[in-house]
């Protein structure tokens, strides 16, 4: 499917304009909508790709700057340690309710969008998939994919570093895809544990995955780039959008009297 080229949208934000790149398809109808959340380091060229391939799929995908406070926008912080300090720094900076009004920005964005169906899905990679994990809470989102979600366990997000998801499991309406590689140290067994038996506790939709990888096996640069898992796990998350975010999905209405039928 051709795509556009990347379109930057400023989008408001109680904390000012926030830089969000939107990837959709050029042939002409309506196509659900779906976040992007990043890793620390924002709107990297893997990031970039990531959404590309989305896109590619038949999705209106909106990748937001999550530092917009902080940061200039169009920044992006290099894969190093200098980088990855940085972008640490930020995550326990920004309040919590910063994040949450970011994701409720883009969810009503990608609504309300020309192209869209109104349908929106989530997806986020470390830091993101934990942002993917509380934009989820948010009634609109149909489904979520959370790629190696960050922080999660150990109430680690925002300001102050205790973060209340874990509380809100039961706000999750939609259906929720976990991923983790077991060899992430980030999210190691006992907080993987942790996260499933609160998802279960509540009765959450979802499904919980678990494969040898480490942690950001699904960035395609660097030595911990595993391109057949990262293939394989963008595969289910299309799956889960096409079913979730589908006309297909929608339930029939239920006839109160229905004709019995005899073969």
């Amino acid at each position: 499917m051709t795509l556009a080229e990347a379109t930057p949208v400023d989008l408001p934000t109680p904390h000012g304009p926030m830089r969000t790149y939107v990837y959709a398809p050029t042939a002409p109808g309506k196509y659900p909508g779906i976040l992007l959340f990043s890793e620390i380091f924002q709107v990297t060229a893997p990031i970039r790709r990531t959404a590309a391939f989305l896109a590619g799929h038949g999705f209106i995908v909106a990748v937001p700057e999550i530092y917009h406070e902080f940061l200039p926008a169009g920044e992006v912080l290099a894969y190093d340690q200098a980088g990855a300090d940085k972008g640490n720094a930020l995550k326990t900076t920004k309040e919590l309710s910063s994040y949450d009004a970011d994701a409720r920005a883009v969810i009503g964005y990608l609504r309300q969008h020309p192209l869209a169906t109104g349908h929106v899905g989530v997806l986020g990679i470390c830091i993101g998939g934990h942002l993917a994990f509380r934009a989820a809470m948010n009634p609109e989102v149909s489904a979520a994919v959370c790629f190696y979600a960050t922080d999660i366990h150990k109430r680690g997000l925002g300001k102050g570093m205790a973060d209340n998801s874990l509380d809100r499991v039961s706000e999750i309406r939609g259906e929720l895809m976990m991923i983790y590689g077991r060899q992430d140290p980030h999210v190691p067994a006992e907080g993987r544990a942790k996260v499933y038996a609160a998802l279960a506790s509540a009765g959450t939709h979802f499904t919980w995955h678990e494969f040898n990888g480490a942690h950001a096996f699904l960035r395609d640069e660097g030595y911990r780039y595993d391109p057949e898992l990262a293939h394989l796990t963008l595969g289910m998350a299309v799956s889960l959008f096409r079913r979730k975010l589908g006309e297909g999905d929608t339930r029939a209405p239920v006839s109160a009297t229905p004709a019995e039928t005899r073969h």
